[in-house]
This record gives C-alpha cells, sequence and structure tokens, in this order.
C-alpha cells in the first residue's frame, strides 16, 4: 500500500523547496549518497517499534531517490501471513508515527516522500529461521554446504524450529542446520498456483495514480 508522506506539517506533504545538486556525489535532494544511509537508520528506529507493537515483523526497510521525492519502502510479515487490511493499517500507523517524529526530532526524510508498506512475495529469499517456518510446506531450492563441496538441492518444507529445516525430497526427509544453508529460493508450482494467497506475491496496491518519469535511483538497503 502507498501514503503520500508528510514531513514538518500534518495537513500535507510538506513540499520543501528542491535544493540543486550539490558537489561530490550528491543526490537530487542535495544530500550526499551516503545520507540515505543515514536516513535508513533513523527510519529504523521509528518504523520498527510500530510495525513490532502491531505484532509484525520488519523484514525490509529500503529508502532511494525517486526524481524530487523520496520513497520508504517497508516490508512486513508475520506468521500465518499478512492481508490487505493489515498491510493498510500498519502504513497508517508508520505514516502517523513518521509524523510525530518529523514534528519532534526534526529531518527524518527530507523533504515531501512516499511510503509503501507491503508483505514479501514469494521471490524474497529464505535467511531466518522464521522465513523457513512461514514457508512450510512449500517446494524450495537451497545451496547446502558441505565438506565435499556446496551442492544444490529442491525439497518440500515438512518441518522448521529455531535450529534447523526438514527437506522432503526424493530420497527422503532430511534435517539441515541452518548454518549449513545458503538463501533458500521458493519454488513457483503452476499446479499450485490456485492455493497461492494473493499476498504471497507481494501488495503491490498503489493508492497514488500519479506518475514518475524519473527512474528510482540512489537506493540503500
Amino acid at each position: 500500500m502507498t501514503q503520500r508522506g508528510r514531513t514538518t506539517r500534518s495537513s500535507g506533504p510538506a513540499g520543501r523547496p528542491r535544493r540543486s545538486d550539490g558537489p561530490g556525489g550528491a543526490d537530487r535532494g542535495g544530500a550526499p549518497r551516503g545520507d540515505l544511509a543515514n536516513r535508513r537508520a533513523r527510519l529504523r528506529e521509528v518504523i520498527d517499534p510500530v510495525v513490532a507493537a502491531a505484532g509484525y515483523d520488519l523484514e525490509d526497510l529500503s529508502v532511494s531517490r525517486a526524481g524530487r521525492r523520496h520513497v520508504v519502502r517497508v516490508v512486513v510479515d508475520a506468521d500465518g501471513g499478512i492481508n490487505l487490511d493489515a498491510v493498510a493499517d500498519i502504513s497508517r500507523a508508520v505514516s502517523a508515527a513518521l509524523d510525530a517524529a518529523e514534528e519532534a526530532g526534526g529531518d527524518i526524510v527530507a523533504g515531501e516522500y512516499q511510503l509503501e508498506v507491503s508483505s514479501p512475495g514469494v521471490d524474497r529469499p529464505l535467511t531466518l529461521p522464521r522465513h523457513w517456518r512461514r514457508n512450510a510446506g512449500r517446494l524450495v531450492k537451497v545451496t547446502v554446504r558441505g565438506e565435499a563441496g556446496d551442492r544444490q538441492l529442491t525439497g518440500r518444507i515438512t518441518a522448521a524450529d529455531d535450529e534447523r529445516v526438514v527437506l522432503e525430497t526424493d530420497a527422503g526427509p532430511a534435517a539441515h542446520p541452518y548454518a549449513d544453508l545458503g538463501p533458500g529460493r521458493v519454488q513457483v508450482e503452476f499446479n499450485r498456483l490456485d492455493d497461492l494467497a494473493d499476498e504471497d506475491f507481494g501488495d503491490d496496491t498503489d493508492t497514488d495514480t500519479e506518475t514518475d518519469d524519473e527512474d528510482l535511483e540512489d537506493e540503500e538497503r
């Protein structure tokens, strides 16, 4: 879900004057590219508690430039998944928290910004125990590290805890510690697409119909 962000005024987009390009690698808003990383850290301090209080996990947070404004992308998830209503609720809560942080502490996101909140798509890598647990029953492809070298394995997740995941393959089930695994990739099974929930592909709903002809740039993750 996308919301038009507000900065120093609660009545709408701040529309701060656009600064000219700065020297030495400044972005089009006048801020050094490295400043996006600092903004990302400040945003995480504000957003993470809001998402956690709502009972969800903050899976990813990125800040990028899109023409005259910043784009703040927030990815959230939970056991059992997250539906569009929950995404909308979190979007409103995060927007309100950013407004409050701007009013209390100044410059969190310079100028006008756009907030996008979504759930993870099936193409998102499985890197944490909770990712594997939440994809139980799915077919995944993963690199398994071993003394004889790395090998590619495709199997179905039948169980997962904080230490290991059990993958069912043609050779039978086998437990693999996460330390031995690279990022897992969910394999889309076309004969099971009807069983996939819409949110598994991420929430691409955009309530802002405006488009920007300038490409995204200077993204920091």
